[in-house]
């Protein structure tokens, strides 16, 4: 499967009984849920090959997804590989693509769903870093509210030099 190589993983990497499919926020990514952390590891992005796979929406995202996470407290773990046309390859931390899990997680995962739903995703580690976005997803009639919350911190000063 091309989608699964573009990521650095196998085929057999990809949860078998949950869908993949596109979700948007306010930008549109394509959710491929994983089976496990260890595929997390091996993934190694080639961000210039998603156009000719995401032929449906070429200037989509895309975001692994896991049920398994490093802290108990999560409930989900997510990558995010940025569409080529971004500028950048890979988000530590993504609340658009968030904000789709809690959607994802209501209709595909919860076994119980309730009205108002809460969850933590976990995101950033296998770049060094240790993202968390709190989703909240609230039933609204066919669709969802969605809110996301996290803290932002300082990483580092620098200077950029704009030319004429």
């Amino acid at each position: 499967m091309d989608l699964a190589h573009s990521i650095g993983i196998e085929e057999s990497d990809i949860h078998d009984n949950l869908p993949i499919l596109y979700g948007s926020t306010g930008a549109w990514t394509l959710l491929i849920p994983i089976n496990n952390l260890e595929a997390f590891r091996k993934m190694k992005p080639e961000n210039k090959d998603f156009p000719a796979i995401l032929k449906e929406m070429p200037k989509s995202s895309v975001h692994p997804i896991c049920i398994e996470t490093y802290d108990t407290d999560a409930d989900m773990h997510a990558r995010h590989f940025s569409s080529p046309f971004s500028g950048t390859v890979e988000d530590a931390v993504t609340g658009t693509a968030s904000g789709v899990m809690g959607a994802y997680y209501t209709d595909y995962i919860r076994e119980d769903r309730k009205d108002v739903m809460k969850l933590v995703v976990e995101q950033g580690h296998e770049i060094g870093k240790d993202g968390r976005v709190g989703v909240q997803v609230s039933k609204n009639g066919e669709s969802y509210d969605i809110q996301i919350t996290g803290n932002a911190v300082f990483v580092k000063d620098f200077e950029i030099m704009l030319e004429n």
